[in-house]
């Protein structure tokens, strides 16, 4: 067993001790995992620089991760089932996707929400997998060794990338203030600094003259090896790229095994071993939200699903928004927080099923290792419009010659979300970012999708305990004519007034990183020819046609959308927005209202009908919203206990489109 050890700091109740149904009350566990693995052993052939990795006496490689656990106080009222939720960026997603728990900062108290896992009765852990977090305060992180060889640490290329959304003369070298690998020359004649239109642009070269490894401090220029300054400065909308040479390559895919290791402990470990769900853990669930969706992708891919001894650490997956997508979670100079198009994030395979790539002459599925081992997990992949408009999510199930659709595998589901973008909609109306202030050229997409989850777990657990198997895949095709090229949409938009169109389309691209990708010897990688690139096609309103439509798309107030356009003020204008990062982020949506009246309607030439032309009444409209709701219900999308929460969310919704005077906006 891996786990060699867990160091419990504190154990309190959960929530002021507040009971949850039938499960009681919960206890909050709070410490430390520590690991000890054989860097020889087949289970950890393909983590990458893990035989380089220092050993202890005994030849193990050794680290540690942050560990919390939820469990009901008394074992025997829970539902003896494991959720492993997958951390982002050092942060919890359960609570806020699952439960519909508010977002809070990292370091407050955890919020049960709706108190939707702990009245299943779901023992809920996360455990550190990042090694770069930033050190704040309530933020879980790993603990890893260096790879070293004889000759001493290890040095190499890296590329960093951001897009900046104001001018700036200095930019630091970790996405979202993580960790940095700083530069190991500061007066380096081969670091290269280049700039872009956007990632698919001809690069230009910015002379070594013109910026340097510093910072400002009290307006002087210092040397500093963990930013980039620029006089001149970098211009808001521009991608940029600084190629350069670190020393000290941390094992990164360590924590790929710690998320497979703690997940057998808890399951197998006794309570000798110092288990603290010892004996009633029967099933186990893993769960992630973008980045950490990401991580399970490649988990997946690496078939990591059976440890050293051979047990089967979790019967089902859910990744959630991670669309086509993987990540830098397990090769040398790993930047984990990086949503860079042009990096390992964007590798075939994309879709479970095996095929063959016409241009590289690569045969491979995302599935392929854990078919070999004969142990395929249930796995349940969510997406929403914002993968397929981020040029990825349709290559999960379509050929990468473009042509034709392809049949997830028996053991998996692919569910779209119609409409909807990546991350969870909410109310009030505005185009501007409260985080960071800023703005898009239309509304955010306000839909809060998480009651679909909620029927997605259940569906999951169902599936892995009795046999019963959930709903069918639901997501656009080709053969329907729900799936098609972007230019096949773009009339649809422009004609409603003040929309704009995304110029240019994002798009995958075959890279080419060496021999070996988890230690890339082409830095930056070698671009081959684009994937296709296909996105949901959408009805008269703009409003997409295929996947799981919740009411608010079928009995409509708005076209909703998976993607947004910077505004000029942020520069790029016509780009996809994306927050949190370089060009690869996170992709904003669009909520854009249909018009109140007829009379606006007509004034603003608006093709689409009014909401007073297509609901004589709010009563109306919201028995519209419970007969849709209703339907998928009764199809297992959606789940009974949720139909008032839909409700619900149809009258805020009504309320804010049909007074579109609270609509907050910048200016």
């Amino acid at each position: 067993m891996a786990v060699i050890k867990l160091e419990i700091k504190s154990q309190r109740p959960f929530a002021e001790g507040r009971a949850f149904d039938s499960a009681g009350p919960y206890e909050q566990l709070d410490g430390t995992a520590y690991f000890a693995v054989d860097p020889d052993h087949p289970a950890n052939s393909l983590i990458a620089d893990l035989k380089l990795a220092p050993r202890d006496s005994g030849a193990w490689v050794t680290f540690s991760s942050d560990l919390r656990i939820l469990r009901p106080m008394n074992p025997s009222r829970s539902n003896r089932r494991l959720f492993l939720d997958v951390l982002n960026r050092g942060r919890p997603t359960a609570l806020r996707n699952i439960n519909s728990a508010p977002d809070v900062a990292p370091d407050a108290p955890l919020d049960p929400g709706n108190g939707f896992l702990m009245r299943q009765g779901y023992t809920v852990v996360w455990c550190g997998w990042q090694q770069d977090v930033p050190n704040e305060p309530g933020r879980m992180r790993i603990r890893v060794p260096d790879a070293v060889t004889p000759q001493g640490p290890i040095s190499g290329k890296l590329v960093f990338t951001f897009q900046p959304n104001a001018p700036i003369q200095v930019q630091f070298l970790g996405d979202r203030m993580h960790r940095p690998y700083p530069a190991n020359n500061l007066s380096d004649p081969e670091a290269v600094l280049v700039v872009q239109e956007h990632e698919d642009d001809p690069v230009q070269v910015i002379p070594r003259r013109q910026w340097a490894f510093a910072r400002l401090e009290g307006g002087r220029v210092v040397a500093d090896a963990s930013h980039v300054y620029m006089d001149s400065g970098f211009l808001p909308g521009k991608v940029y790229q600084v190629i350069y040479s670190t020393t000290g390559a941390p094992v990164v895919g360590l924590g790929l095994l710690a998320t497979r290791d703690i997940g057998a402990f808890m399951r197998y470990g006794t309570d000798q071993g110092g288990n603290p769900c010892a004996g009633y853990l029967e099933h186990a669930y893993a769960f992630g939200v973008s980045q950490s969706a990401r991580f399970l992708r490649l988990f997946l891919y690496l078939g990591l699903n059976r440890d050293e001894i051979g047990h089967t650490t979790f019967d089902g997956f859910i990744p959630h928004v991670a669309g086509g997508k993987r990540g830098e979670f397990n090769q040398r100079f790993a930047q984990p927080s990086s949503q860079a198009s042009r990096s390992t994030n964007s590798l075939f395979p994309f879709s479970d099923t095996v095929q063959t790539d016409p241009e590289t002459g690569r045969t491979e599925g995302l599935l392929s290792r854990l078919a070999a081992q004969g142990d395929l997990p249930k796995v349940l992949f969510i997406n929403t419009s914002s993968e397929y408009w981020g040029g990825h999510g349709a290559l999960m199930h379509i050929d990468v010659s473009g042509t034709p659709d392809l049949s997830p595998m028996e053991s998996v589901r692919i569910y779209h979300l119609s409409g909807m973008q990546h991350a969870i909609g909410a109310l009030p109306l505005t185009d501007t970012d409260p985080v960071d202030g800023h703005r898009c050229q239309q509304l955010f997409n306000c839909v809060d999708y998480r009651p679909l989850l909620r029927a997605v777990l259940v569906n999951l657990n169902q599936w892995v305990t009795s046999g019963e198997a959930p709903p069918p895949s639901c997501c656009p095709k080709m053969a329907n004519g729900t799936l098609v090229p972007p230019g096949r949409v773009e009339g649809t938009f422009r004609a409603i007034p003040g929309v704009g169109f995304p110029k240019p389309l994002r798009r995958f691209t075959r890279l080419d990183f060496g021999p070996d990708a988890s230690v890339p010897t082409k830095v930056p990688p070698v671009v081959g020819k684009p994937y296709p690139n296909l996105v949901p096609a959408v009805d008269q309103d703009g409003n997409e046609r295929a996947g799981i439509r919740l009411p608010f798309i079928t009995v409509p107030l708005a076209t909703y959308t998976g993607w947004n356009l910077r505004h000029p003020d942020i520069g790029g204008a016509g780009q996809i927005m994306a927050t949190g990062g370089a060009s690869g982020g996170t992709l904003k949506g669009s909520a854009i209202p249909f018009p109140a009246t007829r009379a606006e309607r007509e004034a603003s030439g608006d093709p689409r009908l009014s909401i007073e032309e297509r609901y004589s009444s709010r009563a109306e409209y919201l028995a519209q919203v419970r007969r849709a709701a209703q339907a998928l219900i009764d199809d297992g999308y959606l789940l009974a206990e949720d139909l008032n929460e839909v409700l619900n969310q149809g009258a805020r919704l009504y309320d804010a489109f049909w007074g579109q005077g609270k609509v907050v906006r910048a200016d």
